[in-house]
């Protein structure tokens, strides 16, 4: 099993910044996997926001380029998201998710809240 650990939330000001951080523990397979952030607002579905493989190729929602940043730290098995120009369209629950082995592991979540 896989445990994923979240934290960096909280409440910001519009235009401000956070840093999420994410740590995985467990049966980890450093090889081949894909950790990344996923978050969820009032009343909507769950939306990729940003991923980033073990090879470091990343992808990010049109809705955040060029102002979050995913990031990798291979040796500690966590991956960071910096989140910066938050708007209050960014408030939601953020999710950790790490893939490997075909396998989906989710961690519970930090709130983000922006105000305007």
């Amino acid at each position: 099993q896989v445990q994923l650990v979240e934290s960096g939330g909280g409440l910001v000001q519009a235009g401000g910044s956070l840093r999420l951080s994410c740590t995985a523990s467990g049966t980890l397979y450093s090889s081949i996997n894909i950790m990344g952030w996923y978050r969820q607002g009032p009343g909507t579905q769950r939306e990729l926001v940003a991923v980033s493989t073990s090879f470091g190729v990343a992808n990010y929602a049109d809705s955040v380029k060029g102002r979050f940043t995913i990031s990798r730290d291979n040796a500690k098995n966590t991956v960071y998201l910096q989140m910066d120009s938050l708007k209050p369209e960014d408030t939601a629950v953020y999710y950790c998710k790490r893939r490997q082995l075909g396998a989906d592991y989710w961690g519970q979540g930090t709130q983000v809240t922006v105000s305007s």
